[in-house]
């Protein structure tokens, strides 16, 4: 197996430099990742650093809280795509699970689906912030929304990717969602229990060297 197309090139941080991006972008194209996935503010950039090759620019819109509104979302990833992303990872609206307000949950990721047409939708659940029922729950409804991806978590909360959680996204949605496993993982040993379990894709913000990858 060779897991390089499965991986997701991660580098959200506040922080993040223009020189970062280009070595993320570097690094990326030296081991034939999927993709690489940034803020919003640098998709033009890593798009251009990109072009000629096959790897996706991936951003994140409602990052890391979920909680603004649907409309500011929708701008948000309507906007990205025009500069270049190929994939939209929207948060969920994680007070709306909690409230039971599903309606609302099933309004904001449709708007954004919908407002992004044919461009892949993956839906962070933030597994460390919810019941195994939310999870469920949340799962259901992206099943309605025809989502694309569910992905577990930003990365900004206190745990992220387990085999529990995916077990339980795996047997809500068995194959009509891919799942990406996102949060924590930081070598080739835990990538691949992950894609063992049925993940379709390892969002990670450590360089899985070429050498490494096939195995």
């Amino acid at each position: 197996m060779n897991i390089s197309k499965y991986i997701d090139y991660t580098l959200l941080k506040s922080t993040a430099t223009e020189r970062e991006i280009i070595d993320l972008c570097y690094e990326a194209k030296k081991n034939n990742y999927y993709a690489v996935c940034v803020n919003s503010s640098y998709v033009a950039l890593a798009k251009q650093l990109l072009l000629g090759t096959s790897i996706k620019v991936c951003t994140v819109v409602g990052f890391p809280l979920g909680a603004m509104t649907t409309q500011a979302k929708v701008y948000e990833a309507k906007k990205a795509i025009e500069d270049g992303a190929s994939e939209i990872d929207m948060v969920i609206n994680l007070g709306f699970l909690k409230s039971k307000n599903y309606v609302s949950v099933l309004k904001d990721i449709t708007d954004v689906k919908l407002a992004i047409g044919n461009t892949p939708l993956k839906v962070i659940l933030e597994i460390s912030e919810i019941s195994k029922n939310e999870v469920i729950k949340a799962c259901e409804i992206c099943l309605d929304t025809r989502a694309d991806f569910i992905k577990t978590s930003s990365g900004f909360t206190k745990s992220g990717a387990t085999l529990t959680a995916i077990k339980i996204i795996k047997k809500t949605v068995k194959d009509e969602v891919k799942i990406v496993a996102s949060g924590g993982i930081n070598d080739i040993e835990t990538a691949l229990k992950f894609i063992d379990a049925g993940v379709h894709r390892i969002n990670t913000s450590v360089e899985l060297k070429a050498e490494s990858v096939s195995v």
